[in-house]
């Protein structure tokens, strides 16, 4: 990826101007390498950093007073990271790289100079940040009032969901990059009781896995067991203000 994988995403929206292009590229001057499993930034430390992802995967997370941990959020190449980090000094939640990663940390006040000078990229965040609340209230509502097989199904719809809008060679097969107590720590659930899920989804015709990839046989009857809705697509954008 050669360019901005920040303007890249955005542009799966709207097209953006040479000087919108540039500014954004300013964020990924700074490149920094992660390995798998390394905490990029811990719960309740000062924050000064903001992230692009440009390669590999990192998820955000907290640990509960009992020592469990909640999977909050995984994020992908091109993905705006610390969103919720531009509020407050300290970190509200953990990061820990999921695969060996490329991040571009940049500092608060660049986010300051982007918001000022093109009010259009601003919006376009902040209708990122707020496509991700959405999709956390659903995944909260999930949790508190749905069944096992119903959690996991909506989360791996929301995963290959956010990876077509990346990448348009992804269809129905990706590569999740999670653990099955990975995906317990996301949706409340044990690694057993999601392994149980899955060999009943595989057995049903739902998915299937082969190698570390999972693939999506039966998105309709998944999406009504996951009551899932896509919240990455159809986005009303007419508000934006003009180039």
């Amino acid at each position: 990826m050669t360019g901005s994988c920040f303007a890249e995403r955005l542009e799966k929206h709207i097209p953006l101007n040479e000087a919108e292009r540039r500014a954004l590229a300013r964020l990924e001057e700074s490149q920094r390498k992660v390995k798998r499993g390394v905490i990029i930034q811990r719960t309740n430390e000062p924050v000064n950093e903001l992230f692009v992802l440009r390669h590999g995967r990192v998820m955000s997370y907290i640990i509960l007073p009992d020592g469990s941990r909640q999977i909050l959020r995984v994020y992908f190449p091109g993905d705006f990271i610390g969103s919720a980090s531009t509020i407050y000094s300290k970190a509200p939640e953990s990061l820990v790289a999921l695969a060996d990663s490329v991040l571009c940390p940049f500092d608060k006040a660049g986010l300051r100079v982007l918001l000022e000078e093109y009010p259009r990229v601003a919006a376009l965040m902040f209708v990122l940040s707020q496509t991700e609340r959405v999709a956390l209230t659903d995944r909260l509502a999930s949790l508190g009032r749905t069944s096992a097989k119903a959690r996991v199904a909506a989360f791996l719809l929301d995963i290959v969901h956010r990876l077509r809008v990346m990448n348009d060679d992804v269809t129905d097969t990706f590569d999740l990059k999670l653990t099955q107590e990975e995906i317990g720590d996301a949706v409340g659930l044990t690694s057993v009781h999601v392994n149980r899920m899955v060999r009943q989804m595989e057995a049903e015709g739902l998915i299937a896995r082969s190698d570390g990839l999972y693939t999506i046989l039966d998105e309709k009857k998944l999406t009504e067991i996951g009551h899932y809705t896509d919240r990455y697509s159809d986005l009303n954008l007419d508000w934006l203000p003009s180039a």
